[in-house]
């Protein structure tokens, strides 16, 4: 099992702290360093700025949104930082939802399995670099040749030779054809509250991408890199309430109504009348009600928290359900110390 560290997207300020994290991250035996974004910060900057101290771990964004740049602007970001890494980068895409994409970004949200497919296959001919890129569209058509055109584009191949044409490309996904969707065209799966107990079900959606005529990875050669709360700890009951009002404000706050991915993954996880009552009760204000309303049985389907001992046991039993890296958030140096420990992590001497 392999254990990235989350940096995760800004608050109202930089963390102060990163630098130090990345640093003992990497000294610990931590095998990847992720960054996010939101509506704020973005996540290239920062695994450029504090990863230049690094010479081991994987970069990755986890994950950037298509709406925030074109295909080709990504592509240019993933080979640059592939080259600067010396081949460390790990690009995680997703297509956020239509709130940020349509009230942020000012892009239609629809079509996203078909624009996800467009976007990652011209990331592929940027990388490969055989041929000036090309794509019919109709959601990123090269050369434009719509409204206010001149009629002047033409096909380009990237200036900056790539370094790697098989750069890794995983998708953030939580319903089942997006899943299928990352098994089919993709490298790796970037998971978000997964759930070893529906491991069966995850493992039929990733079937049926596999099955795709022209899949580009099997099951055995294909990254699930799960987000969890890994937390040592001899309190665990206090843990997982600390836990509840981010997990409310996912439940009730983040997402249009009617259109909640993460509400969906819950409710097919069974915990419908859970997501109903949480987000009623953040609709109406009541965040600390809804995130009391959250079970204690939900967050420790998501997340490990225990002794040492507790968490060795837990991280064998998501291994064996198909994840090979899980993606934690560390607070301070202590935390991903006792993670490290807990998953009996190689610790490096750098020099």
């Amino acid at each position: 099992m392999r254990v990235g560290l989350q940096l995760g997207y800004w608050g109202a300020q930089p963390p102060g702290d990163a630098a130090a994290l990345v640093k003992a991250a990497e000294e610990a035996g931590f095998d990847a360093v992720f960054a996010a974004e939101a509506w704020g910060s973005d996540a290239f900057t920062p695994l450029a700025w504090w990863g230049s101290s690094t010479s081991r771990v994987r970069l990755g964004t986890s994950v950037v949104q298509m709406s925030a740049r074109t295909p080709a602007a990504c592509a240019m970001h993933a080979l640059t930082l592939d080259h600067l890494s010396g081949g460390r980068f790990v690009l995680g895409l997703g297509v956020s939802g239509p709130q940020v994409v349509e009230g942020w970004y000012g892009a239609p949200f629809g079509k996203p399995l078909a624009r996800t497919r467009e976007y990652v296959s011209i990331i592929r001919q940027v990388l490969a670099r055989e041929r000036p890129v090309s794509n019919a569209g109709p959601h990123y058509p090269l050369p434009y040749q719509g409204p206010g055109a001149l009629g002047l584009g033409k096909p380009l191949r990237p200036i900056t030779h790539p370094l790697r044409a098989d750069l890794p490309i995983w998708l953030g996904a939580e319903g089942p054809r997006n899943v299928a969707l990352a098994a089919e065209i993709a490298d790796g799966w970037l998971a978000i509250y997964y759930a070893p107990r529906l491991a069966p079900m995850y493992d039929e959606w990733l079937a049926e991408g596999f099955a795709k005529p022209g899949a580009r990875r099997t099951r055995r050669d294909f990254e699930i890199a799960a987000t969890c709360q890994v937390v040592v700890t001899d309190d665990p009951v206090g843990v997982r309430a600390r836990i509840k009002p981010v997990m409310a404000l996912y439940l009730g706050g983040m997402g249009a109504p009617g259109m909640n991915f993460h509400a969906e993954l819950f409710s097919r996880m069974g915990y419908r009348e859970v997501v109903d009552d949480v987000g009623r009760l953040f609709a109406a204000g009541r965040k600390e009600e809804a995130a009391l309303a959250v079970p204690d049985e939900l967050i420790a389907e998501i997340s490990i928290v225990g002794t040492a001992e507790q968490v060795r046991a837990d991280l064998a039993g998501w291994s064996a359900a198909g994840v090979s890296t899980v993606i934690v958030g560390c607070r301070d140096v202590a935390s991903i110390q006792a993670v490290a420990d807990a998953c009996q992590l190689v610790k490096h001497v750098l020099i």
